[in-house]
C-alpha cells in the first residue's frame, strides 16, 4: 500500500469519551476521521453512556488536592528503586525498560493532571457542564464534581459534534487488527462488519479508545484468575469492551501497562438490572459470606478509599457473594438510602434466624458471628457520629471492625446480597505525554495511540473519579497530537 492511499487521516476505535474525545479534537484541526463503534447506535458509548461522570475535583478549573499523590501512592507492588531513581531524571535520559515500566509514571499523570482543567474547558465550549451533584458515598476523602447529565450528556454531544464536523461513524463494526503500510507504519484498521464481512479501513494514524477487557470472560480468567468467573460488568456498555484493541496493539508491540490482574470493583446487588445497582451501607453493618463469616474490616476508612479493595475480596468468596447484615438503628443515619442504588428492596425479618432463613444463609452460624461481633463493640454511650472517622472498633475481633461499630440487635434486621462489579479492567497500553503508545523499549510506535481504558495506568487501588477525565484528557490529547504530526509531514 502507498502512504498516501487512506480513507481518513484518522480511525479512531470506539465511541465513548476518549474515542470522542479524540475524533473532535482532530476535527477542530481539519483533519479527516472515522470512528469505529461495536455497538449498535442506540447503545454507543461503552462504559460511559452509563456513568454519572464524577470527576475528582474542586470545581471547573481546579483539581482535587490529591489527584497526583494518589497515582503516587498507588503506582504497583515493590516498585524497583532503581526505577524510581531513574524518573527522577530528564524523560530523555531514562533507559527504555522505564520508559516502557508498567508503571504510571510521573511525566504521564503530571501531564494528565495539568490536562483536566483546559479539557474540561474545551468541553464547556459544547455546552457541557461539571458541577457539584449528589453523591450516593455518604462519606468522602477527596472533592468531587460531576458532569451535568452524566457520560450520556458527554458523549451525545461530542458525537452530534463529530457528525457536524463530518465524521465518518460506523456503527456494529468491530476492529480486529492493526494494518501496516509498505514502511512497516501503523496505517489503518482490519474490521468486521455487521455482516461478518471483513474491511481494511486505511488512515494515517490509529487511536485505539475501544475500552477495557471487561467484557471477554476468556482475557478475565487469563488476567484475573479464577475469581473471574464470579463478577460480571457494572453496566450494559461493559460487554462491549473485549479487549481487541489492547490485544492488537500488544500483538504489534506495545508495552502493557497497568495492573493486569485487577480491575475497578463496585459492590452491586446481583438481584438489580441497574446499571451501578450499589450498595454502599455495608460500613454501618457486617459482611458475611454464605457460610456467615465475615472476611475483611468493613470500615478501616471512608468508604470511598477501601470500597474497591473490599469489594475484590467479595469476588473472592465461595460463589463470589456476601451480605450486608445491619439492623433498624440505621434509620438514625441521615440519608442513608442514598448509599444504595439498588431497584430491589432490603430483605426484612422480625429475628436473626428469620433473616438467614430468607437469605438462605446457616441460622446458627449467622447468630453466632453477630453475637461475636456484638460482644467486641464498644459501649454506646455518646452520640453516633455517621460522617465522620469515629474510631468506635471492635476489641478483640479478627477481623476488625475500625469504625461506626454497634451492636446489630434493633429488629427488624435487615440485608443486601452484594457481588464484585466489574466497572472497568486496570490492564491497558503504555503511552507518553501525547497519547502515543510505546513498544516494549520505550519507544514511539509510529501512527499508534491510545485513549480511555485502554491505557493503563491503574494500580492497587482506582484513583476514584479519575476514568472519565482520563478518557478526555488522553482522548484530546490523542486527536491534537495526530493533527500536528500530519500537518508537519505534509
Amino acid at each position: 500500500m502507498s502512504k498516501t492511499q487512506t480513507d481518513s487521516d484518522l480511525v479512531i476505535v470506539g465511541c465513548g469519551i476518549a474515542g470522542l474525545s479524540a475524533a473532535v479534537s482532530a476535527l477542530q484541526a481539519g483533519l479527516s476521521v472515522t470512528l469505529l463503534e461495536r455497538a449498535p447506535e442506540p447503545d454507543f458509548g461503552g462504559n460511559t453512556r452509563w456513568t454519572e461522570a464524577y470527576c475528582r475535583m474542586k470545581n471547573e478549573s481546579e483539581i482535587s488536592d490529591d489527584f497526583e499523590e494518589h497515582f503516587a501512592a498507588n503506582a504497583g507492588w515493590n516498585v524497583d528503586p532503581n526505577v524510581l531513581a531513574a524518573v527522577s531524571e530528564p524523560y530523555e535520559n531514562w533507559p527504555g525498560y522505564v520508559k516502557a515500566h508498567p508503571f504510571p509514571d510521573p511525566e504521564v499523570i503530571a501531564t494528565f493532571a495539568d490536562r483536566v482543567p483546559s479539557t474540561v474547558a474545551w468541553l464547556n465550549t459544547f455546552g457541557l457542564r461539571f458541577e457539584p451533584q449528589p453523591i450516593y458515598l455518604l462519606t468522602q476523602n477527596t472533592t468531587r464534581i460531576a458532569a451535568k447529565g452524566g457520560g450520556l450528556a458527554l458523549i451525545e454531544r461530542l458525537m452530534q459534534e463529530a457528525k457536524s464536523l463530518g465524521a465518518t461513524v460506523l456503527f456494529e463494526v468491530t476492529a480486529i487488527d492493526l494494518l501496516r503500510d509498505d514502511t512497516d507504519r501503523i496505517a489503518g484498521i482490519l474490521a468486521v462488519e455487521k455482516d461478518g464481512g471483513r474491511r481494511r479501513i486505511w488512515a494515517r494514524s490509529v487511536v485505539l479508545a475501544s475500552g477495557g477487557y471487561e467484557g471477554n470472560q476468556e482475557m478475565l480468567t487469563h488476567y484475573l484468575g479464577a475469581r473471574a468467573r464470579h463478577i460480571r460488568p457494572v453496566a450494559r456498555g461493559g460487554y462491549y469492551n473485549k479487549g481487541e484493541g489492547i490485544r492488537m496493539a500488544l500483538a504489534a508491540g506495545a508495552a502493557p501497562a497497568g495492573e493486569y490482574g485487577s480491575y475497578h470493583a463496585e459492590p452491586v446487588d446481583p438481584r438489580s438490572r441497574m446499571a451501578e445497582a450499589v450498595v454502599f451501607i455495608w460500613p454501618y453493618g457486617m459482611l458475611v459470606n454464605k457460610h456467615c463469616q465475615r472476611f475483611i474490616d468493613e470500615a478501616s476508612a471512608t468508604v470511598d478509599a477501601i470500597y474497591d479493595n473490599v469489594t475484590r475480596s467479595i469476588a473472592d468468596q465461595p460463589d463470589g457473594m456476601s451480605w450486608v447484615i445491619f439492623d433498624s438503628k440505621v434509620e438514625e443515619i441521615p440519608r442513608w438510602k442514598t448509599s444504595i442504588r439498588s431497584d430491589q428492596p432490603a430483605i426484612e425479618a422480625p429475628t436473626l434466624e428469620a433473616l438467614a432463613h430468607s437469605l438462605g444463609l446457616p441460622p446458627d452460624a449467622l447468630a453466632r458471628t453477630v453475637a461475636n461481633f456484638n460482644a467486641a463493640c464498644p459501649p454506646e454511650d455518646g452520640e453516633f457520629t455517621p460522617f465522620g472517622i469515629d474510631g468506635r472498633a471492635t476489641t478483640g475481633l479478627t477481623p476488625p471492625k475500625s469504625n461506626w461499630c454497634r451492636p446489630i440487635d434493633k429488629a427488624p434486621f435487615r440485608a443486601y446480597p452484594i457481588m464484585s462489579a466489574n466497572c472497568f479492567t486496570f490492564g491497558g497500553l503504555k503511552v507518553n505525554n501525547d497519547a502515543q503508545v510505546l513498544d516494549t523499549d520505550g519507544r514511539v510506535i509510529p501512527g499508534l495511540y491510545a485513549a480511555g481504558e485502554t491505557v493503563g495506568i491503574y494500580h492497587q487501588v482506582y484513583t476514584g473519579s479519575t476514568s472519565v477525565l482520563r478518557g478526555a484528557v488522553f482522548g484530546r490529547l490523542a486527536g491534537q497530537h495526530a493533527a500536528m504530526t500530519m500537518q508537519a509531514r505534509v
